[in-house]
């Protein structure tokens, strides 16, 4: 039967006798009419979190990770590595990515593969012995180095000292899993990329100090090594400074090329809060999780209070008022990683200060 153009819904009274049925109706058909939203925009909305601030310590992630060691074969874990898994949300400590740690035995190897998902490491244990590699190069891992590894970058993990090598893993696998874009692949051969760089190479090549012509890799960004003793350098420079507001003396990580993000999808930072720092409530259209590397210190997120201490890991969800303080006499140490590349990106980012 024709419909009637001048009146379609004529064609079946059952449905349209009341608002009920007739939203039955529109959902049975696989469609959404705007009035059936409940999240429309027809006043004033903002976001709010999913998932409830969360703290986790140092203790009970690193018994894990070592637990794993003998309940996990070694071929069968591929990578040792232990996330961060807030239980308010399905994949991940914040909705765009992991935070955990990953863990290289003495004298113990990963084997090489590169996948679409971005990943940082920071290394909270280790003293060079341990290095990852990129596309070739090795990248000595020193306590509190950060390595960035790209989007369809190869790389693996070799231990070649007596002492165990862990790092702070972030990935965007949430992410990446959001998008129905996850490739991988292991690498063939013996397992392990062949090294074709010195270490050091994409320093000297994207550096301060750099070869003439030097560019970018191409449309991926390259990865690369921040080493801890030239980040300590520049806070100590900075020792005294006037306070950030809400971080107090805070560094941003950034590419040697473009002096953006680290990686187009997450956002790195380190910071210090000197003795008594009392910092301002601010929120932001991006989660934010710290990792405390040395000192104490008090975060209020929201209606919950965090007494934080070295180890411990405490994740801000989005658009949620946050602040800092450090009522004690020693300072305190901070780093921390954020989806505000990929916020920013999209234009969804804003801001709120304490009034």
């Amino acid at each position: 039967m024709a419909l009637d153009s001048t009146n379609p819904a004529a064609v079946n009274d059952d449905w349209n006798r009341d608002r009920e049925s007739f939203d039955d109706e529109v959902r049975r058909r696989g469609m959404v009419g705007y009035w059936m939203i409940p999240t429309r925009s027809i006043g004033f909305r903002e976001p709010k979190a999913s998932y409830a601030p969360r703290l986790w310590t140092w203790q009970s992630l690193r018994e894990i990770a070592y637990a794993a060691v003998d309940h996990v074969p070694k071929e069968e874990a591929h990578r040792r590595f232990v996330g961060l898994q807030h239980p308010d949300l399905k994949l991940g400590t914040a909705p765009h990515y992991y935070l955990g740690c990953q863990l290289l035995k003495a004298r113990e190897k990963a084997p090489a593969h590169r996948h679409t998902m971005d990943a940082i490491r920071f290394v909270v244990q280790g003293s060079g012995g341990a290095h990852t590699s990129n596309d070739g190069e090795p990248f000595p891992m020193h306590k509190w180095d950060l390595v960035t590894t790209p989007n369809w970058c190869w790389h693996d993990h070799v231990n070649e000292s007596d002492e165990d090598t862990i790092w702070l893993d972030g990935a965007v696998s949430p992410l990446i899993n959001h998008f129905g874009a996850g490739f991988s692949e292991p690498y063939e051969g013996d397992n392990f990329h062949p090294r074709t760089r010195p270490v050091e190479w994409s320093n000297a090549n994207a550096g301060a100090l750099r070869p003439r012509g030097a560019r970018p890799a191409g449309p991926r960004q390259r990865g690369h090594r921040y080493p801890w003793a030239e980040t300590a350098r520049v806070l100590e420079t900075l020792a005294d400074s006037p306070a950030d507001p809400f971080d107090d003396i805070v560094l941003t990580y950034t590419d040697p090329f473009t002096g953006g993000p680290v990686l187009p999808t997450l956002g790195s930072e380190i910071q210090r809060l000197r003795a008594r720092f009392n910092g301002r409530a601010h929120r932001h259209v991006h989660a934010t999780t710290y990792h405390v590397l040395e000192g104490e210190g008090v975060s209020e997120i929201g209606d919950t209070t965090f007494e934080w201490k070295e180890g411990d890991t405490f994740v801000v969800p989005i658009w949620t008022w946050h602040r800092h303080r450090n009522p004690g006499a020693r300072s305190a140490l901070l780093y921390s990683i954020d989806d505000s590349p990929v916020v920013r990106a999209l234009g969804f980012d804003r801001e709120e200060v304490e009034k």
